[in-house]
């Protein structure tokens, strides 16, 4: 079953800040929706589940409140949203991961992304699960079951095809600033039989990315000239004017949304507000769903 949604992803506050500061998020959703025209349009919120990453982060990172205890308090305040979440695996056994995420399907997450180790360690380290295996492991506790797809990543499509083999039901790309993924998914599409769904990943740049360069920051890779070009768009993005800015997503969104409409698999958007929800942020994003949303085929 295609989650065919539009979500949001909302980060965690941190612990000293609490519910006070979870139900000031509930409350922008709801606000900022119905400022924008979107009143009812979004469908899921996405919740990563967050750990300590490089010392080099632009924002510090302070302790979370976990995804579960954030969902809790938010959930009586939107009505009509189910949940989404990342999950890191690799420090759980399988038993105690299995009664994790059964309690996470049980509070209304519809689809649960299994991810990996942070960037201070490498893949396999961890004493838990892998999330490849975590695919077949626990097929039979939660439907939708995803994992992160990064089309401008060097091996990428051999590594996709892996985890949908292994189970995956849904990929959710690493935020898009290129139409890279058009290639990557027509290149999949053309040497392989899955159709796995696909999160299509937006976010919004604001201005304050020119002094704190987090989006920069978040989707580097260190020697990809794709990735490179990724974050040059990112800088004129926080550099332009507000109508500019709303423009060139635009474009970007048209030239996605028109490169993988036919190649056969079901798209659901993810929109991100790094910085924080906001009206402007939910304008833009506006703009792109009234070129095409998967509620309004």
């Amino acid at each position: 079953m295609s989650l065919n949604t539009i979500a949001l992803e909302l980060v965690p506050p941190n612990v000293e800040q609490g519910r006070e500061r979870a139900l000031e998020d509930a409350e922008k959703v709801l606000r900022c929706s119905a400022e924008a025209g979107l009143a009812g349009r979004v469908r899921h919120v996405m919740i990563p589940g967050m750990i300590e990453e490089d010392d080099d982060r632009p924002i510090e990172m302070k302790p979370k409140l976990d995804v579960l205890e954030f969902w809790s308090m938010i959930k009586p305040e939107l009505p009509g949203i189910n949940g989404l979440c990342t999950q890191v695996t690799a420090f759980m056994d399988e038993p105690t991961l299995r009664s994790r995420l059964t309690e996470l399907g049980d509070s209304g997450f519809d689809g649960i992304a299994f991810v990996g180790v942070p960037r201070t360690l490498s893949d396999g380290e961890g004493s838990g699960v892998a999330p490849t295996d975590a695919l077949s492991l626990f097929d039979n506790v939660i439907s939708n079951r995803g994992v992160i797809l990064i089309p401008t990543r060097d091996g990428e499509q051999g590594r996709f095809e892996f985890k949908c083999n292994r189970g995956a039901t849904y990929g959710m790309t690493q935020l898009l600033y290129s139409d890279t993924i058009v290639e990557f998914l027509t290149e999949f599409a053309r040497t392989t039989e899955h159709r796995p769904e696909i999160l299509l990943s937006f976010g919004f740049v604001p201005k304050l990315e020119t002094k704190v360069n987090l989006i920069n920051w978040l989707i580097q890779d260190p020697g990809n000239a794709a990735v490179a070009a990724e974050q040059e768009f990112v800088r004129t993005l926080a550099g332009s004017e507000p109508d500019l800015r709303r423009k060139l997503m635009l474009d970007l969104y048209k030239r996605v949304i028109d490169g993988v409409g036919a190649l056969g698999f079901p798209l659901s958007i993810h929109f991100e507000a790094t910085y924080g929800v906001n009206t402007p942020a939910f304008q833009t994003f506006a703009d792109m769903l009234e070129y095409w949303s998967p509620d309004r085929p």
